[in-house]
């Protein structure tokens, strides 16, 4: 019998994907599409079903954050992202307050647009910029050069957003450290209070992947990237950022709340096509296709009500699993070493009903003595209040730390 659990919800996070962009950038493989803007009338209609099918099951659960992803979401007309807004409000308990974030790219952001967000309650944007040097946006097949995504980054500033994020990329075929600190020495100087900052990986299957195994492109060095992300670490520092997730950099108080509920492992809704879920035990995604996903929500006339499994609540569900406890724990080591706060012994042995040393005593021991790990500063004080944290070297190295982890759990 199928059965979610709310009761051991201790925060729901809502994800809505946008799958669709007005080009497709080289670099990426997520489930986004170019050239079908025909279909985002009856996306939108498919959306707001899903809405309310999971409002339903849930019985109008509370939400902690939500986040509007993609693809494009600023590609929406704004009154398109107010319908959906208004739709969450209506099948979800939301307040005023929580963490309401958009992506948008620069090319996109008006006037009109930003102030339909704020009536709608956005109070965070998360702007992809990637890069301030045209030769290298080019590269990466994206539509804004430097001088029009600082303009759309003022023009945010000035309307008066203040929780404003934007994404770099770092490790880029043929950029040097010399392009990357000056990227960095301008994006510093807009003071703004979030930044994402990734290096980039070669996805298998993209043009960019296709044209570095062709040649065409050389291969991005690694200890180049080190270097890069090492003058990141120093200069962000320096300007008092708090270094709060491998990969993320904000003042305090504007860390990402949706983010940092998944690098918890907690539960999460993820509505649209290829969005993932992680509700009660159960991790599940829904199907990839946009058409696929359009026709079956329209034709999806089961009884919420006599949900016996995941697919009888919707048909756009793909594939589900059922988490083990050995895999929700391997999931909560690696996305909380990402944090700067690591892994906490306490919410650990409350979840797991063992302490991390009892588990992973030799794990710990071999990575502790090769720098990649360390216990909290007042691990000696109170064992029980200690965490374990990735070092400087292990914030570099983390796939290695994380496989060592994951070998130890297979003996």
């Amino acid at each position: 019998m199928f059965d979610l659990k709310l009761e051991t919800l201790r925060t729901l996070a809502l994800y809505i994907h946008i799958p669709f962009c007005a080009t497709k950038c080289v670099y990426c493989d997520f489930n986004t599409y170019a050239g079908i803007e025909k279909l985002i009338e009856p996306y939108l209609k498919a959306l707001h079903t899903e809405i309310q099918l999971w409002g339903t099951k849930l019985d109008k659960p509370k939400l902690s954050t939500i986040f509007f992803g993609g693809g494009t979401p600023s590609y929406l007309k704004e009154d398109q992202i107010a319908k959906l807004i208004e739709s969450i409000s209506q099948h979800f308990q939301t307040e005023d307050t929580i963490e309401k974030t958009l992506e948008a790219n620069p090319e996109d952001i008006c006037i009109t647009k930003l102030e339909e967000y704020q009536r709608s309650d956005i109070n965070r944007l998360s702007i992809g910029v990637q890069s301030l040097d045209d030769r290298l946006l080019k590269l990466l097949g994206r539509r804004h050069d430097a001088k029009s995504a600082l303009e759309s980054i003022n023009k945010v500033i000035n309307f008066g957003f203040s929780n404003i994020s934007i994404d770099l990329m770092y490790g880029l075929p043929n950029q040097s450290l010399k392009d990357w600190n000056q990227t960095l020495e301008i994006v510093l100087s807009l003071g703004l209070p979030h930044l994402s900052i990734y290096c980039l990986g070669l996805e298998s299957g993209t043009p960019m992947q296709k044209s570095v195994e062709l040649g065409e492109l050389p291969k991005p060095d690694p200890d180049l990237a080190a270097d890069m992300y090492e003058l990141t670490t120093e200069k962000l520092a320096n300007l008092n950022y708090r270094h709060y997730e491998i990969s993320n950099w904000a003042k305090a108080g504007y860390e990402s709340r949706h983010n940092i509920n998944y690098w918890e492992n907690q539960s999460f809704l993820g509505l649209g096509p290829g969005a993932h879920s992680y509700i009660s035990g159960m991790r599940f995604s829904n199907i990839k296709s946009p058409r696929e996903y359009i026709l079956r929500l329209k034709n999806n006339n089961k009884s919420i009500s006599a949900a016996k499994s995941l697919k009888d609540i919707s048909q756009v569900i793909d594939q589900i699993e059922n988490i083990s406890t050995t895999t929700e724990i391997l999931d909560t080591l690696m996305m909380g070493l990402r944090l700067d706060t690591g892994i906490s012994e306490k919410k650990y042995f409350s979840r797991f009903g063992h302490s991390l040393d009892e588990k992973w005593h030799s794990t710990i021991t071999a990575t502790v003595t090769d720098g990649l790990v360390k216990w909290s500063e007042d691990s000696n004080k109170d064992l029980h209040n200690r965490s374990l944290q990735l070092t400087e070297k292990g914030k570099i190295l983390s796939n290695e730390v994380l496989a060592r982890f994951f070998a130890a759990a297979e003996n």
